[in-house]
């Protein structure tokens, strides 16, 4: 018996360059590239018309990163090798996480199991949902992007140094932290008091007074012998020791708002 499959170029030609296009424009708003749009779209339309690469009784992996590398020059030009790589390594890595959300989507929908046996019932994802999911799909994923890149200015990493002792710890610019000695004026970075267990002899401990929502109290306060914030030293802060954990995954102190303000310096 034979098999016919119609294939219908026209249509995979326009889902390819509609694909094409949301890559690119996504690679262009996420690395800040401000291209033309005109360019954006000739880059479209030379991989889409790649496609007749297909029809070439070849499968070499060189001619698609060299067509991929094309499109990324047509699209963003050239002003230096680190500049294009970074294109065509952000053009390959939206593309394989589109490709990945597709290929899920299209599982999802596709098969259906019972227990560990998976039957396929002949389903396809609709060329309209493609459509409309794709550039839905980016939109969250660029969304997602900018907030991690806005969270990871306030990490940081911190070294604190106290009798011969270095911690090394992960920290976070907490722009609420405003705490300070009002006898020194020094400025107080919070450290959550487990992590100096064991580590840490505490020995003649400072007591700064300071307000929380309906409370009035003292906070633990030791002075370091040296602070490194990212491996530059930083001078005059205190640290206290907070006895609750912190809301933050992983991180283990919390910076003073001060800091921003040296930073703008």
């Amino acid at each position: 018996m034979v098999i016919k499959m119609v294939i219908y170029l026209d249509i995979i030609f326009l889902i390819n360059y509609f694909i094409d296009f949301s890559i690119l424009l996504t690679v262009n708003i996420v690395l800040k590239r401000y291209t033309r749009i005109y360019k954006l779209l000739l880059s479209s339309l030379f991989g889409s018309l790649s496609l007749l690469i297909l029809f070439i009784p070849i499968n070499n992996i060189i001619i698609k990163i060299v067509l991929a590398f094309s499109m990324c020059l047509i699209a963003f030009g050239y002003k230096n090798i680190k500049y294009t790589i970074s294109n065509l390594l952000y053009f390959y890595m939206i593309s394989i996480i589109l490709g990945g959300f597709l290929y899920f989507i299209k599982v999802e929908f596709s098969y259906y199991n019972k227990g560990l046996v998976f039957y396929y019932e002949g389903l396809t994802i609709n060329y309209l949902v493609i459509l409309i999911l794709v550039p839905i799909f980016l939109y969250f994923f660029i969304k997602s992007l900018n907030i991690l890149k806005e969270i990871k200015n306030y990490y940081y990493k911190i070294t604190i140094v106290f009798n011969d002792v270095k911690l090394n710890l992960s920290a976070f610019l907490d722009t609420g932290n405003k705490l300070k000695d009002p006898i020194t004026n020094k400025p107080i970075i919070l450290i959550n008091k487990k992590v100096l267990k064991g580590k840490i002899n505490i020995r003649s401990p400072m007591y700064v007074p300071y307000n929380s929502l309906n409370n009035h109290s003292l906070l633990e306060c030791i002075k370091p012998d040296k602070i490194y914030l990212n491996n530059i030293e930083i001078k005059n802060y205190l640290i206290g020791l907070s006895k609750t954990d912190f809301k933050l995954n992983g991180i283990d102190c919390l910076l003073n708002y001060k800091i921003l303000e040296e930073k703008s310096d």
